[in-house]
């Protein structure tokens, strides 16, 4: 029996509004930011859901909690969904990193599983964990449609795990996706997925 993940990435933060990478760092929403989790919160009353699973950061559980409002549910939290640790680039931008070292910043550019940040995560690990969080929160659920909000890159690395792209593509084959935008995945019971919606936003004109 499969189980329908609804993926949304959480809403903007102060630092996603300057382009730095948050990473782990519990960095909070923008006004904006707060209006994508409303906004994520009426699809969720006009699209139910049985579920409600969240990475443990604080801007993935503020985004969710107006959907867990709208469905009168209690949020799960995951470990295994928080962000990746971006190493010496947490609230750093990349053109700030490429200023001090360009070599190492084309480096990321053009394999950044291969070649991560310095003191980062392995990527392949960060995929790894947040396949298995997806695994299990399906095999929780089986036949139900859960909404599961965490982040950017992590979303990304696993993707491309779970649909057999090789990672390194990640940046380039989803350049990103948008916050509070929903990505619809069916995985089945033996942990095989199926992406049927990508980036679609949650509402029409959600910046």
């Amino acid at each position: 029996m499969s189980t329908t993940l609804l993926l949304a990435r959480h809403g903007q933060t102060v630092w996603h509004a300057e382009n730095r990478y948050a990473g782990i760092s519990d960095v909070p929403l923008t006004d904006t930011g707060r209006a994508q989790a409303d906004a994520l919160g009426r699809w969720a009353a006009a699209h139910p859901v049985d579920a409600i699973w969240t990475s443990p950061l604080s801007r993935a559980v503020v985004t969710a909690d107006p959907a867990c409002r709208a469905l009168d549910l209690v949020p799960h939290r995951e470990p295994g969904l928080r962000e990746c640790d971006f190493g010496v680039l947490e609230g750093r931008t990349l053109a700030e990193f490429a200023a001090e070292d360009p070599a190492a910043a084309e480096a990321y550019r053009t394999d950044p599983v291969a070649h991560p940040f310095p003191a980062a995560e392995d990527p392949r690990a960060a995929a790894a964990r947040g396949c298995d969080a997806l695994r299990r929160i399906a095999a929780a659920h089986p036949g139900e449609r859960v909404l599961v909000v965490a982040h950017n890159t992590l979303f990304r690395l696993v993707l491309c795990t779970l649909l057999s792209i090789p990672a390194g593509e990640y940046r380039r084959v989803f350049p990103r996706l948008r916050n509070a935008a929903i990505s619809e995945l069916r995985m089945n019971s033996e942990g095989f997925a199926a992406l049927l919606s990508l980036n679609v936003p949650c509402e029409p004109d959600l910046p």
